[in-house]
This record gives C-alpha cells, sequence and structure tokens, in this order.
C-alpha cells in the first residue's frame, strides 16, 4: 500500500489513480479532489464507479423482461427515496469503500438527516437538513464549497464524505424535498478514511486551501513548474481559414488556454461570432480533432460577452477567455482557430505547456464537442431524453455546457439528467429536473456563477438566450467500455425550444469519439424568434410595478407557457408570475385611466395544478368575487386567447392611476402547493372595458 502524506496529496493524486494496485487515500487526499484537474486525465480502474442517489420519481422504470422503459418522463421528483424504516426514510444506501462528494437540496428544513458509516449504530453526522447548507456547523461553514445559489434558490454542499465499507441516509421528518448524493465507489481494496466529527486540524486545513482555491476561480489551479512553457501568439484569423496558433511535437500538456479580441458592442453581433469562431485541438496526429466547439460554448457561455470566473473555464474580467482543463498528448498537439466569419479578427493567444510526469501512454486525452441534436436516442419510450454525450471507449465524463434558446419564455426545463455507464440500461445518475443538475433550484430565470457549476446568463429572465454549465471533477463519471449521458427535453424544436451543447470528457486513445464538425449554416441563423402576439388596448402585467407585497411574496416577468407542446402564446410574449401563501397578497401600479367612469375589469390568466384562488381590488377595494384559477394542466384545448379571459367584475374608476392588489384567499380542493407551500398566479393582461360597451354586448 502506497500511504501518502496531505502534503504530497495534490502532487501525487493522478499517479496513484492510475496505478493498478490497491491505494490508500487520507482525506486530504478525498479533497484534493475537489480542484485535481490533473487527476482526471488518469484512466478508471476496474470496479471505480461514480453514481447519483436522488428523490427522482421510481414510476421512471425499465422493464427488463420486455426491454420497455416505463413512465420515463415521471416528474414528482421530491419524494422518490429507497424505503422507509418505521417513520424515517432512507435516502441512500451505498456499498463501500466510497465517497459522497456533493449534497444538494430545493427545499431544506429542520428535520434531522443522519449518515450513518460502515455499519455503526451512531451516525457520523446527525444535523438539522437546513445545518449541511446555512454554515453554522463545521465542517459545512466554507462559503466555496457550502452555500444557498445567488439566484436564491438551491442548495449545494461540496465536502467530501468518505467511509470504507457503506453509507447510509436517513431523514426524519421534516427534512424538506429533493436531494442529491452524487458519490464514487472505488475498487474494493482501496483504502478510505471513514468522516468523522470533528476534523483533525490538517483535514480541516486541506478543506481550507481548496475553499481557497475555489473562491479564487479564474486563475490557473493547475500547479506550476519553473519548466512551464508559455506560448504567446498575436494572429489574425482570416476568414473562411483555419490558423494554427501552436503546433508542438513531443510529449506534455496543455495546461492552459487564454485569448482576447474585439468583442462587438451589440448582443446579436457578439452572438455570432462567439459561434462563427471555432476551437480546433487535434492530439497525436490524429485525423480527426479531439475538441471543436464554438469558441463561447467551448469557455462556457455561447449568449453574451459576460465576464464570469469557474475553475475551468470563463470570461475575465481583463477580457481574457480562458480554459485551464489538464490535456496531455504523446507525440504532437495542434491548436487552431476556425474564423466562419467574413472578417479578419487579429487575436492575442497564450498557450501553457507543462512537462508530464508519467508516461503519456498512461494518460487519457481530453475531448470537447460541441452539437445540436446529434445522436439523440431512437428507443421507444425515451423520446424525452436530449443526447449530450454518446461514446466509446475507456474514458471520464467531467463536464456539460448547455445553451437553450427559449424565445416563447416560460421554464424549459423540468429534465432528469441521466447517465449511462458501460451498456446500462437503467442509468446510474438518475437525476430531479434540469436546474437541479445545475445546481440551482425552482426554475429560476437569474444568473450567478460558482466554481463548479452556473448560470452565467440568461436572457430577460427565462426568455430568449439561456447558458448554463456543470463540472464534473471530484464526481466525474468513469466508464470502462461506453457512456451515454442525456438530459430530459420537454419542449420540441417547433415551440421552439432548442438544446445545443458541449460534452467535455476524457477518452483512451483508442476509444471512439463520433463527433464531427458543425458547419457555420448550423451554428449561425438557426435561433429565429417567432413572431409577437399582442393583444389590443391592455395593460400588460409584465410592465406593471410592485409598489407592495407581503414579505414571503415572490413576483417575476415570464414567458408564454406550453401544455403538451401545444403552446398557448401570451400577449408581448410575456406575463406576470407570482407565488405566495395563503394571506398573502402583492399590489401593481400602472393601471392607467385616461376618462373617469365605470369599467368591466377583465383579466387574462393562465390556470395551473398549483394555482389558487384570489381576490383582485383595485385601490383596497375588492372587485367582484374570488376567482379559482385551479387547472388539472394548462390546458392544451385552447383555440384562441379569450378563452382564458376571466370578467372579474365592474369597478368606478376616477382619471388617473389606480393601484390593482391581488390577494390569495383559499385554494381548490384539487390543487396542490408547490414544495415550498406557496401557490401561483400567471397573469398576461389586464383589460378595461367601458361598462357600456359590455352592456350593448
Amino acid at each position: 500500500m502506497n500511504i501518502k502524506t496531505p502534503l504530497l496529496a495534490l502532487v501525487c493524486l493522478g499517479a496513484l489513480a492510475s496505478s493498478a494496485k490497491a491505494e490508500t487515500y487520507s482525506y486530504a487526499d478525498l479533497v484534493g479532489r475537489l480542484t485535481d484537474l490533473k487527476a482526471l486525465a488518469t484512466p478508471p480502474q476496474p470496479g471505480e464507479k461514480t453514481a447519483l442517489a436522488s428523490s427522482y420519481d421510481r414510476k421512471s422504470q425499465y422493464d427488463a423482461a420486455q426491454d420497455k422503459y416505463i413512465a420515463w418522463d415521471a416528474n414528482a421528483d421530491g419524494g422518490g427515496i429507497v424505503r422507509m424504516e418505521g417513520d424515517n426514510e432512507v435516502l441512500a444506501d451505498i456499498q463501500g469503500p466510497g465517497c459522497i462528494w456533493r449534497t444538494w437540496s430545493a427545499t431544506i428544513k429542520a428535520g434531522h438527516v443522519k449518515i450513518y458509516l460502515d455499519g455503526n449504530t451512531t451516525p457520523a453526522v446527525d444535523f438539522p437538513f437546513t445545518a449541511y447548507f446555512d454554515g453554522s456547523q463545521e465542517p459545512f461553514n466554507r462559503p466555496a464549497l457550502v452555500y444557498k445559489t445567488k439566484t436564491g434558490y438551491g442548495y449545494d454542499n461540496f465536502t467530501p464524505i468518505p467511509f470504507q465499507k457503506s453509507c447510509k441516509i436517513v431523514a426524519e421528518k421534516g427534512w424538506g424535498s429533493y436531494y442529491h448524493f452524487n458519490y464514487t465507489q472505488f475498487p474494493p481494496d482501496t483504502v478510505l478514511p471513514t468522516f468523522h466529527l470533528p476534523l483533525s486540524s490538517a483535514d480541516a486545513a486541506a478543506l481550507d486551501h481548496a475553499n481557497e482555491l475555489l473562491l479564487h476561480s479564474g486563475q490557473n489551479p493547475n500547479s506550476k513548474s519553473p519548466t512551464d512553457e508559455v506560448i504567446r501568439q498575436q494572429v489574425t484569423a482570416g476568414p473562411g481559414k483555419s490558423t494554427v496558433i501552436y503546433d508542438g511535437t513531443g510529449s506534455g500538456a496543455i495546461t492552459g488556454i487564454r485569448v482576447k479580441f474585439a468583442i462587438p458592442t451589440g448582443i446579436e453581433e457578439q452572438r455570432a461570432l462567439l459561434r462563427q469562431l471555432a476551437l480546433r485541438i487535434t492530439w497525436d496526429n490524429q485525423s480527426q480533432p479531439a475538441v471543436w466547439s464554438p469558441l463561447g460554448d467551448f469557455f462556457g457561455n455561447p449568449a453574451a460577452a459576460i465576464p464570469f470566473d469557474s475553475l475551468t473555464t470563463g470570461l475575465g474580467k481583463d477580457g481574457y477567455w480562458y480554459s485551464y482543463w489538464y490535456m496531455p498528448f504523446g507525440t504532437h498537439a495542434t491548436v487552431s482557430i476556425d474564423n466562419d466569419g467574413t472578417a479578419a479578427l487579429p487575436m492575442d493567444w497564450e498557450i501553457t505547456r507543462s512537462k508530464l510526469t508519467q508516461n503519456a501512454d498512461q494518460l487519457l486525452r481530453f475531448h470537447a464537442k460541441w452539437h445540436r441534436d446529434a445522436f439523440l436516442s431512437e428507443r421507444a419510450g425515451r423520446k424525452i431524453d436530449w443526447t449530450l454525450l454518446a461514446t466509446q471507449g475507456k474514458g471520464r465524463y467531467v463536464g456539460t455546457q448547455l445553451h437553450i434558446f427559449n424565445p416563447r419564455g416560460g421554464w424549459w426545463g423540468e429534465g432528469d439528467e441521466k447517465f449511462f455507464v458501460d451498456g446500462e440500461k437503467f442509468p446510474s445518475t438518475f437525476g430531479t429536473g434540469s436546474e437541479d443538475y445545475f445546481g440551482y433550484a425552482w426554475s429560476s430565470g437569474l444568473m450567478f456563477t460558482e466554481a463548479l457549476h452556473g448560470q452565467p446568463y440568461t436572457e430577460c429572465g427565462l426568455f430568449g438566450h439561456i447558458s448554463d454549465f456543470r463540472w464534473h471533477i471530484s464526481d466525474n463519471i468513469p466508464f470502462q467500455t461506453g457512456f451515454e449521458a442525456a438530459i430530459e427535453k420537454y419542449f420540441t424544436n417547433e415551440r421552439p425550444t432548442f438544446f445545443a451543447a458541449v460534452a467535455y470528457w476524457y477518452l483512451d486513445p483508442s476509444g471512439t469519439d463520433p463527433y464531427t464538425i458543425v458547419p457555420v449554416s448550423e451554428r449561425v441563423g438557426y435561433c429565429v424568434r417567432p413572431p409577437v402576439y399582442h393583444a389590443l388596448n391592455v395593460i400588460e402585467a409584465e410592465n406593471l410595478d410592485v409598489v407592495h407585497s407581503s414579505p414571503g411574496v415572490s413576483v417575476w416577468k415570464c414567458g408564454a407557457p406550453a401544455a403538451d407542446l401545444q403552446i398557448e402564446v401570451a400577449s408581448n410574449d410575456g406575463f406576470l408570475c407570482a407565488r405566495f401563501k395563503m394571506g398573502e397578497s402583492f399590489d401593481l401600479s400602472g393601471i392607467k385611466v385616461e376618462k373617469a367612469g365605470t369599467y368591466n375589469l377583465q383579466a387574462r390568466i393562465f390556470k395551473w395544478a398549483e394555482s389558487g384562488i384570489f381576490q383582485f381590488s383595485v385601490d383596497g377595494a375588492p372587485v367582484g368575487s374570488p376567482v379559482d384559477h385551479y387547472a388539472p394542466r394548462l390546458r392544451a384545448n385552447i383555440t384562441s386567447p379569450s378563452d382564458t379571459i376571466v370578467d372579474l367584475g365592474n369597478v368606478k374608476l376616477a382619471a388617473g392611476e389606480h393601484v390593482l392588489s391581488i390577494a390569495l384567499v383559499g385554494k381548490n380542493e384539487n390543487a396542490k402547493a408547490d414544495n415550498s407551500d406557496r401557490f401561483d398566479l400567471s397573469l398576461d393582461y389586464i383589460k378595461l372595458v367601458p361598462a357600456q360597451e359590455t352592456t350593448r354586448r
């Protein structure tokens, strides 16, 4: 056994991972994996497996006898568990040796979650579930490892929890809903420490070090050596040409790529340029590039040149796009930039090359490929699965960048991630929703970035262009013979809702990468916005201002909803969303009346299973009776916008501006609140019709 000290952990981890003999890891070694990009290039050992314990809807099943997928799009993903033990829920039951890398939830409450390790009857961790994320308990209190995302939704904890024999996670009543535990099982003879509290000073120091590295994302995390070579090139990428940036021989590793160029000020011009430019990298004189992607997508944000930092890629405030993925090669490396635009572009490049510390034949090669709708599943029952990656051979899946074009707005996701390893029929990773996979929650259209995941760009909330990323560093997914990654896509291209992705993975040189270069005609120009419907003589709800609300009310702008893939278009492509609890209310200003008189107050409202009964008021006086906005689903049989117009009643109004108030006063007996016990209102527009006009009808 090769037992390492904490001081050597980060340096030696990659070499250990590639060794065929049994290994012993300290806690510091495991913590080092949070930021160790070099270790990703080591081939997986037999018996090494990364999977996910989650609350996915257990109605989704694979029937082996009939070779059939059942309820593959089931979406009640907050309550799935392994089993009940008395009054407690078993959330995970894992055999070791292994390590939990990431704990996530959408809704956390005070009920205790207990982690039992190695058959012990006393839990190694016994905290209220809130304490796993709120920073109140050591060691779950380092801000780059444990946090609520800046969207205000979603909780993440990247503190490693290793075990030697087994791990059972048990939740008491009132713990919350929705959970992920990403974990790796190591080869059976691996020796791991069993997590215990309090941590030793050395183990706490290892967490502190990882926290600092993640806090300073944007700086190269790869270890530096005096022998590192930095190649700086000023080139002009000619139109319609591929320009070589770096052409190196011998063995080595590219550990840093940085590029700076002039960015257009117009957002559409930015998007076109970021797709017209494509990065191409070829290893060891292979006939096809292992890396090919439009430039913006590769660096993590194709939708706009918005500065952001992550551990591996980003756009610095100094104007340099950067990549710090570890990219080894054996005999040759060529880095080129394709310019499929019509104008020459001066560019400043920096390539950092490091020496290898082991034989290149013992290392995997870095791959990154961009595609739209490539290799979609043809299996019956799996139509909802949108393929991120399909590859054959030995390797590791390490990251996803997803670009969404969603001009109708509304929530584009709900899709569970599903990772099939080595020919699995049922995926060993089965998630609970698109936003959950990217580390936030509850369909947020807000922008945020963390070191390992983020949503660096959204266009007007959930409208238009959206960019999400997730890096699998410690929780990379090893595979021996092949790998398929998919994420559910609920809406069709005809809606339109388009996906485009970059998959990042490491692959043995003998493996199969089936992705080819995508012509510029398929990269640019497909994001066409549909015609906008405008209702006449209405007050658009999304243009009203919230002037007062109860403390718990959330109000935000949404886009046109859809059900069963049939589109119900919102006027002006937008509407107002609100989520609140019973008895709460909010006030909207901007209801303008030019001429005093009696008006019939009408509203166009979309109905949902999560909608309640609402009372509308103007200037503090109720208008009509409470209105029930519940429907089993957003109705797919709507034939005209008037079908959802609600007559709220008549009201006398003076000339000038008035305040519209909306209060949640009840619920339909069939309605269900979301998991925060709140109900939704979806208001498209308000219309004031002079009472005499309605009388004439």
